[in-house]
């Protein structure tokens, strides 16, 4: 199989490369990435020699038409996993127009150079969206891949339309297109702009958590790497034209999680001043979800994925993870990574 995988170099995108890497040893990747602030090539440094070798990284956007068309070309790609996207929704908040343009062009842009490569209709495309297309919910239900799409801030917005057109190129064209819809995912290489990986920092620095409301917004959360296996089987044995959801079956309340992390924190520390007197509850932010629930039938049912990583288990081993690599954190939080790829790659 070989694959363009695009937004290779952010969070979910690299946990994947090592996932197929490390598990299909026939798997040949071509892994774009604008390497924006959310792109780290240094993601992928970990990839051991035999893995690179079947690895191609180019620096470049999705939105760039010659760049795109000509890898199509240069490579018989086997199918497209898009996990490119701008997908923070305070900075969507802030300002939408790049949102729009790479969430929603730029995912035109690939279709339309998938559509016309390939055997008959085009070349695989998997659409990575996520369950705030779906809305809010309520206190109680969950969202089935028929919930209508009621987006309430730009970034879902933008992934909604991203997701009509790629389904639209499949009855427009026959393309064999596929959408999952993720809920909250957290682990390794995570961006520190994100609920987690905000809080495991300040924590260590005894700096204030901010945490939005009265905290009790609902998510359910899902260890990556078994996001990156259910991307896998959807791409692999998905029925084109169909949307799957996936989660993690491990609803939690946002302060539920800060408490955790605070009480894992200390433990693994033994710091004391890692305590609940660090929360600091904040205005809350304007279309702020009340609750993401998802409900996973259809990939249970049809691929037989199901979630192998309780919240319990995760979480500590996220917590692990960045205890151990606080060096990476720093980088990423002072810009340092920004000039990792040029000091190192950018010659090659």
């Amino acid at each position: 199989m070989k694959l363009l995988v695009t937004g290779v170099a952010g969070f979910i995108g690299s946990n994947f490369v090592y996932h197929l890497l490390e598990t299909d040893p026939g798997a040949r990747l071509v892994g774009l990435d604008k390497l924006t602030y959310a792109g780290n090539y240094e993601n992928l440094e970990a990839l051991p020699a035999e893995a690179r070798e079947r690895f191609r990284f180019v620096k470049g956007d999705i939105n760039d038409r010659a760049l795109v068309e000509r890898l199509f070309s240069e490579h018989a790609f086997d199918g497209v996993v898009n996990f490119a996207a701008e997908s923070h929704v305070d900075r969507a908040i802030e300002d939408s127009q790049i949102f729009l343009e790479t969430n929603v062009l730029g995912t035109q842009n690939l279709l339309d150079a998938a559509r016309r490569h390939g055997a008959g209709t085009g070349v695989r495309f998997l659409q990575i969206s996520t369950d705030e297309v779906y809305g809010e919910l309520g206190p109680s239900g969950m969202f089935t891949e028929e919930t209508p799409l009621a987006p309430r801030n730009p970034y879902s917005a933008s992934k909604a339309a991203a997701d009509h057109l790629a389904l639209a190129f499949h009855h427009t064209y026959g393309m064999p297109v596929l959408i999952t819809r993720c809920s909250n995912n957290y682990g390794p290489y995570q961006f520190p702009e994100k609920l987690i990986p905000l809080m495991i920092r300040n924590a260590l620095r005894h700096e204030p958590l901010p945490v939005y409301g009265d905290g009790k917004h609902v998510r359910d959360w899902l260890y990556v790497r078994d996001h990156c296996r259910a991307v896998e089987m959807v791409l692999r044995s998905g029925t084109p034209g169909r949307v799957y959801n996936v989660g993690g079956n491990n609803e939690r309340e946002n302060l539920f999680v800060v408490r955790k992390l605070l009480s894992v924190l200390r433990e693994r520390t033994g710091d004391p001043e890692i305590g609940e007197g660090l929360i600091r509850h904040i205005e809350d932010r304007p279309g702020h979800d009340r609750r993401y629930a998802i409900d996973a039938t259809r990939i249970r049912t049809e691929l037989g994925w199901e979630p192998e990583t309780p919240f319990e288990v995760g979480i500590e081993r996220t917590i692990d993870w960045y205890l151990a690599h606080r060096d990476w954190t720093e980088r990423v939080v002072s810009g340092e990574y920004l000039r990792f790829y040029e000091q190192n790659y950018s010659g090659r």
